[in-house]
Order: structure tokens, then C-alpha cells, then sequence
């Protein structure tokens, strides 16, 4: 009886190691939206060229990368608006929003909320640049944007994107949310040097 309980324990203990192994396999690696080592692959790279999209910003405005041709673009991925990390960095690229715009820059935040939340967002805080829509995934899938913490959280990366339409720097984590900012500076900087 003993030795028939333990086996019983036993099977169980594998059979629920069995669901959280596949239901973390699930979602770092089936899930097309998730941060991964097969979506990783298809991650956009610098010197890729930056796919086209089109969108509405908070104000219903049809927004699309190729408008901006021409000129540079900081395209900002973020989880959702008015949490307390999502804030902070849109909050730093309006207190930047200056020296980014003196290059000659635009400034994109995307995220899944609906042009509504985005409307009341920017207008809380005062945010100078345009926030549009993915309410479907579709834009972050296409720039190779995954999930983190095993799908809890949608991407927080940056790209700076230059006139030619081409990725100049890919800048991606959840915690260094003042980097993003930086990096995309810096790479902005360099992109105005070139071109005197």
C-alpha cells in the first residue's frame, strides 16, 4: 500500500510538472508575441529595413511610418499606458522630447490600449508626441517585439529608424527604462553628425 502511494504521488508530481513545462514552453516559445530564442531570429536588427505600418494615433489621426520618410523616427514599444513603468518613460521621452525633436526626430509610443486610453494618457501628462494603437499585436510582431516574464508583460524596446527607413539602434528591457531614452539620444546624435 505504501509503495503504491508514493507511486501514485509520484505520477502526480510529473504530471503536474508535465502542464507547467509545456504552459512555460507555451508561452516562451509557441506564442508569436513572446519574447524567445525563435522569435529572437526574426527580432529586427541594425541595419534592418523598418516594415511600414499603419495605425491610429490618440487623436484618430491615421499614423504611418512611411509619412515620416525622410526623417528619423524613435519607435518606443511599451506594455500599457498609465502603469507606473510605462509612465515614467513616456514621461522621459516628453522631458527629451525637445533634444530629440532639434534632430529632427519623431517620436512614436506603441502599445495594445486603444486610441481612447492613449488620448487620456497623453493628455494627463502632457505628451508631446503621437501614441498609436496595436491593439492586435500586429506591429510588435512585425518589428519582432515579444512578451516578457513568461508572457505576462508586453515588449518595452525602442528603435531609432533613420530617413532612409533603415534600423539604426534596438534597444529592449523592461527595467532600464531611462536607457531607452539614452540610446535612442545618442543614436540620433550620431545619425545628425553624419549627415552635416
Amino acid at each position: 500500500k505504501y509503495f503504491v502511494e508514493n507511486m501514485l504521488y509520484w505520477a502526480l508530481a510529473v504530471v503536474v510538472l508535465a502542464v507547467i513545462g509545456y504552459f512555460i514552453y507555451s508561452q516562451l516559445v509557441v506564442s508569436p508575441y513572446h519574447e524567445t530564442t525563435k522569435t529572437a531570429s526574426m527580432t529586427l536588427s541594425v541595419g534592418d529595413p523598418a516594415p511600414d505600418f499603419k495605425s491610429s494615433d490618440q487623436h484618430g489621426n491615421s499614423i504611418s511610418l512611411s509619412q515620416f520618410e525622410g526623417k528619423s523616427v524613435v519607435l518606443y514599444f511599451y506594455p500599457k499606458d498609465f502603469t507606473p513603468g510605462c509612465t515614467k518613460q513616456a514621461c522621459a521621452f516628453r522631458d527629451n522630447y525637445e533634444s530629440l525633436a532639434a534632430t529632427g526626430a519623431v517620436v512614436i509610443g506603441v502599445s495594445r490600449d486603444d486610441s481612447e486610453s492613449h488620448k487620456s494618457f497623453g493628455q494627463k501628462y502632457n505628451l508631446p508626441f503621437y501614441l498609436i494603437s496595436d491593439s492586435d499585436g500586429n506591429i510588435a510582431r512585425r518589428y519582432g517585439v515579444g512578451a516578457s516574464m513568461f508572457g505576462l508583460l508586453s515588449g518595452r524596446t525602442t528603435f531609432v529608424i533613420d530617413g532612409r527607413g533603415k534600423v539604426r539602434d534596438v534597444f529592449s528591457s523592461q527595467l532600464q527604462i531611462d536607457s531607452h531614452v539614452q540610446h535612442a539620444r545618442n543614436t540620433l546624435q550620431r545619425i545628425a553628425s553624419e549627415n552635416k
